[in-house]
């Protein structure tokens, strides 16, 4: 009779013993459950991108591009070649898509995938290192170069700029603000009136390009 009461209490006592880690196995196995059935979730899981979070990838890096110009963590260089890797990358995107009747094979998107990360690397880095654009210039050359970098900005953020125009424009802003640091450097940090009027000259027509891509229908 004693024997049967000490096995009678020694059951109840692992049972106990054990209701906790059957709750904790259960919990697990439930969030897991929940997890997986998140679209988003099974994509990261498998390794896959759909053709949507694709598209969605590129608006979210143009953003943080766009929104690099405007705060002065990009300079008119550094957005240069991040727009164009980026107008390589949608051309490679529109290849792929020619070959397969306008989609994405599941290849396809992992390729895709791996450069589109490897691309939002160099967008954080470019923003976090000590290159900056001046965004509170006192000469009037500096404020409307500033001028025009935040239109730029706007129309990446916007897609009225494609990654090749962005590119293309930015280049050519690169090209002035060079320019007008040699030409600061021979002249004692300041420009002379021919100067001033060369850089103006360049600068209206960067403008009238500005206006002209934003505005020729041609979208990211």
């Amino acid at each position: 009779m004693k024997n049967q009461i000490k096995i009678a209490l020694l059951s109840a006592a692992l049972a106990a013993f054990a209701l906790p880690v059957v709750a904790q196995n259960t919990d697990a196995s439930a969030q897991g459950s929940a997890t997986a059935s998140t679209p988003a979730a099974s994509a990261s899981a498998s390794g896959q991108v759909t053709g949507q979070t694709v598209n969605q990838r590129k608006e979210n890096q143009q953003d943080r591009i766009g929104n690099g110009v405007q705060s002065g963590q990009l300079t008119a260089g550094e957005t240069s070649n991040l727009e164009n890797k980026e107008s390589k990358l949608n051309q490679e995107e529109r290849d792929m898509r020619k070959l397969d009747n306008g989609k994405l094979t599941s290849a396809d998107k992992t390729t895709l995938n791996q450069q589109q990360n490897q691309l939002s690397k160099q967008i954080y880095q470019d923003k976090h290192n000590s290159a900056t654009q001046n965004t509170n210039p006192k000469s009037e050359v500096g404020k409307r170069a500033e001028n025009q970098q935040d239109r730029i900005g706007q129309g990446i953020k916007s897609g009225q700029l494609t990654a090749g125009e962005a590119s293309h424009l930015e280049k050519n802003d690169a090209r002035i603000n060079k320019e007008v640091r040699n030409d600061r450097a021979a002249n004692g940090g300041k420009l002379t009136a021919q100067e001033k009027a060369q850089v103006n000259h360049q600068q209206n027509r960067e403008s009238r390009q500005i206006y002209r891509d934003k505005h020729n229908g041609r979208r990211q």
